[in-house]
C-alpha cells in the first residue's frame, strides 16, 4: 500500500465528519430565521399530486440512470445483461446520492457488483470516470439550455442581467460541443502512468449528453412539483437553481449535498414555503431511494454468502 493511500485512509473518517459537520451548520444557517410551526405549515401546502409526480419523476430520474451506467459497461465493451447494470446501478446511485463522496460511496457498490461479475479493476474505474464525466456534461447541458431558453426568468432569479445568462448559457453548451468534437476526433486512448482510458466514440459521448441532460431535467422536475406546490415559479429558473446548487453540493463534497442545496435555493427562493418543500424533495429524492437501495444490497449480499456457504 502507497503512503499517500494510507494516509488517506487515516484521513477519511475526518474527512467525513468535517462534511457531515458542514452540512450540519448549513441546514442551521438557512433554516434558523423560520420557526417550527412555519416548517409544518409548509409541509401541509404540498398535496399528495405534487409528492406522486415527485416520486414519479424520481423512478423516471433513476431508470434514466441505468442507461448512463449501461453506456459505461457498454464503453468497456462488456457484454453485461441490462438487468444485472440495472441493479448495481440503482444499488450504487441510491446510496451514494445519500452519503455523498459520490467516487467512493457509489464507485464502492459498483465496484462489488461489477468484480462480482467477472469486470476487471480497471474496467470499474472507467466505469466510474465515464458515469462522472455523463453527470459533468449533463450538468453543463441543461444549465446552458435553462439558461437560454428563459433568460429574463433565470436572470431575475440570480439577479443579474438576461445578456449575462444568455453569455453563461453559451459558454456552457461550448464546453459540451469542444467535449463532443474532442470525442469524433480523438482516437487514441488518454495513458495515466500503466492506465488506460480511451477516449468515447462519438455516438458513447451523445448518449452521455443525452442521459445527463435528461436527468438533471428530471431531478430538476421533482424540485419543481415540490416547490410549485406552495409558490409561483417556473420549470426553467428551478432548473438553473438545480444545477447551480448540485455544483457547489459536487465543489464541497458534503454528503447528498446535504444543506448546500437548501442553503442555494432558500437564497435564491427565499420564504417560509419553501422550507417544507426542499424537506419533501430531500426525503421523495434521497431519503426513499436510499432506504430501498440499502435494502437491495443487503439483500444482494446475504444471497452471495448464502450462495458460497456451499463451496
Amino acid at each position: 500500500m502507497s503512503t499517500s493511500s494510507s494516509w488517506f485512509r487515516r484521513l477519511h473518517p475526518w474527512l467525513g465528519a468535517a462534511a457531515f459537520a458542514l452540512a450540519a451548520f448549513l441546514i442551521w444557517r438557512a433554516l434558523r430565521d423560520y420557526s417550527l410551526s412555519e416548517i409544518r405549515d409548509s409541509l401541509s401546502l404540498i398535496s399528495l399530486r405534487h409528492l406522486a409526480l415527485g416520486a414519479a419523476f424520481t423512478a423516471a430520474s433513476f431508470l434514466c440512470l441505468t442507461a448512463g451506467d449501461t453506456l459505461a459497461v457498454r464503453y468497456t465493451k462488456s457484454d453485461l445483461p441490462y438487468r444485472k447494470i440495472a441493479l448495481a446501478s440503482f444499488t450504487a446511485l441510491s446510496i451514494g446520492h445519500m452519503l455523498g463522496f459520490a467516487g467512493f460511496s457509489s464507485g464502492a457498490v459498483r465496484y462489488r457488483f461489477y468484480t462480482g461479475w467477472g469486470l476487471s479493476p480497471g474496467d470499474v474505474a472507467r466505469i466510474i470516470l465515464f458515469c462522472g464525466l455523463t453527470v459533468l456534461v449533463g450538468l453543463c447541458t441543461a444549465g446552458g439550455i435553462s439558461a437560454l431558453i428563459r433568460p429574463d426568468l433565470v436572470a431575475e432569479l440570480f439577479g443579474v442581467r438576461p445578456g449575462a445568462m444568455i453569455a453563461l448559457g453559451l459558454v456552457l453548451l461550448l464546453v459540451v460541443a469542444i467535449y463532443l468534437g474532442l470525442a469524433a476526433v480523438v482516437q487514441w486512448p488518454i495513458r495515466i502512468h500503466r492506465f488506460e482510458l480511451p477516449v468515447p466514440p462519438l455516438r458513447l459521448a451523445l448518449g452521455q449528453v443525452a442521459v445527463g441532460t435528461t436527468d438533471f431535467l428530471l431531478v430538476s422536475a421533482v424540485l419543481h412539483q415540490m416547490l410549485s406546490a406552495s409558490v409561483e415559479i417556473g420549470f426553467f429558473p428551478v432548473a438553473m437553481s438545480y444545477v447551480a446548487a448540485n455544483t457547489a453540493a459536487i465543489l464541497s463534497h458534503v454528503p447528498g449535498g446535504l444543506g448546500v442545496i437548501e442553503a442555494v435555493v432558500l437564497s435564491l427562493v427565499p420564504g417560509a414555503n419553501v422550507v417544507g418543500a426542499l424537506i419533501a424533495f430531500r426525503v421523495v429524492y434521497y431519503l426513499i431511494p436510499f432506504v430501498i437501495g440499502s435494502v437491495l444490497f443487503a439483500a444482494c449480499e446475504i444471497l452471495r454468502r448464502q450462495r458460497r456457504a456451499p463451496a
